[in-house]
């Protein structure tokens, strides 16, 4: 008996350590929500795989999300939400972004950079001789950058861009600076000549600098579009989608009252219906919210509207548990047993109905997040499974020794 007092203290000692988590960290770390909460650009592409293999458009959609993924993420946005839909589509969400245009922008325009020898021609024309010269392209552009990043002249300090060349092209590199030995190499980005240096000699490893006028955040904003290189496919933007941050906050308000609500009604009930019994059960359901909101906090989970939805049911499902052990203690108390000896065999005997219900339960939500093609559905689907998971746990651990904490081992 000493023990599961033991035990009750200490659940309701970390439970409050972790309430007090909560509330320290959510003013410099708040939840992460979704667009529909927070506000932000909802965007629709339709990929143009008309010249791809059927059996690789797959491979090729899934490469072009991870693309557009890698740039959106380099330039800071929060929690962006990038997912292929059908064959074709491609839905790119960006919370607390307001600026469409610039989202367009950020992810539609690829720099393109080209290599070309500079060759002088002369010409006559009448009596005097002009010299002009021509670019000769060559094989090597961005397609065969590796990396690129930020570096800096150690002459001038200047931004300059480092660029690593996958093995083809630092191969294609050395061939062009062996065999072209003084002359003059032109760098091109989207056709204009940023630099033009003098081979010195064979350049092998596949590295080279890239220098030119740059400010800091032009430097910046190249290494990071020839870092993430072309697109697989093209693109069109076929819809767009403003959700204003005071709608997203509206909903977010709205969200959280029902679920306050919710709540409140469901520990009436079970204080109504067991007394004692049901208010413990009520002060199991506070640590319930506490665990499942610690889990958001931890693993960065997003919170769309869909997902609170979610989390307002699993909290009426670990009422659920709760009911059965009372019911089923009931029915020991009826033959006679007491109290203490009624609630250990009720919480045995629901134990199996608990565990066969919730893992049905969590079984559909793996299978509504693996096949689901809507974001929301998956968000709903992620935070039905946690609670759900922490239900049982909570279920069979936490109301268990909070209640026997409570109960009296003898008549």
């Amino acid at each position: 008996m000493t023990r599961t007092r033991l035990w009750a203290i200490i659940i309701i000692i970390i439970s409050g350590l972790l309430a007090l988590y909560l509330n320290n960290t959510y003013k410099t770390s708040p939840f992460k929500l979704g667009l529909d909460l927070n506000g932000g650009i909802h965007l629709t592409y339709k990929a143009d795989t008309s010249k791809i293999a059927k059996e690789d458009i797959g491979q090729s959609m899934e490469t072009l999300k991870n693309v557009i993924e890698a740039r959106v993420n380099a330039f800071g946005v929060s929690e962006p939400i990038i997912q292929t839909e059908g064959m074709d589509k491609l839905i790119v969400e960006l919370p607390g972004v307001s600026d469409t245009q610039k989202a367009i922008e950020l992810i539609g325009q690829t720099p393109v950079l080209e290599f070309a020898l500079i060759e002088e021609m002369k010409g006559t024309s009448g009596t005097s001789t002009a010299t002009s010269t021509q670019l000769f392209p060559t094989e090597l552009t961005g397609k065969y950058i590796k990396t690129a990043r930020v570096e800096y002249d150690s002459r001038t300090n200047k931004p300059q861009i480092g660029i690593v060349f996958d093995s083809k092209g630092a191969d294609l590199f050395a061939k062009i600076t062996k065999e072209n030995i003084g002359k003059p190499l032109a760098i091109l980005l989207d056709g204009q000549v940023i630099s033009s240096p003098i081979i010195q000699g064979e350049i092998l490893g596949g590295q080279a600098q890239i220098s030119g006028q740059f400010s800091i955040q032009e430097a910046n904003a190249l290494a990071r579009g020839l870092k993430y290189g072309a697109l697989p496919v093209s693109i069109e933007l076929i819809g767009t989608q403003t959700i204003g941050a005071s709608l997203g906050i509206d909903a977010l308000h709205k969200s959280v009252k029902a679920g306050m609500y919710g709540f409140i009604i469901v520990a009436l009930f079970l204080i109504l219906c067991y007394g004692l019994r049901g208010l413990v059960a009520s002060v199991a359901l506070v640590i319930y919210t506490i665990l499942n909101l610690v889990i958001f906090k931890l693993f960065g989970i997003v919170l769309t509207s869909a997902g609170l939805a979610a989390f307002i049911i699993s909290i009426g499902m670990a009422v659920d548990g709760n009911i059965l052990i009372f019911s089923r203690m009931r029915e020991e108390l009826k033959r006679g047993k007491t109290k203490f000896d009624a609630l250990e065999e009720g919480f045995r005997r629901a134990w199996p109905s608990i565990r066969d219900s919730n893992i049905s339960s969590m079984i559909t939500a793996i299978i509504l997040y693996t096949f689901a093609a809507s974001p929301l559905i998956k968000g709903f689907a992620l935070v039905f499974f946690i609670g759900v998971a922490v239900s049982m746990f909570t279920s069979v651990t936490v109301s268990k020794n909070l209640l026997l904490a409570i109960t009296k081992k003898n008549k």
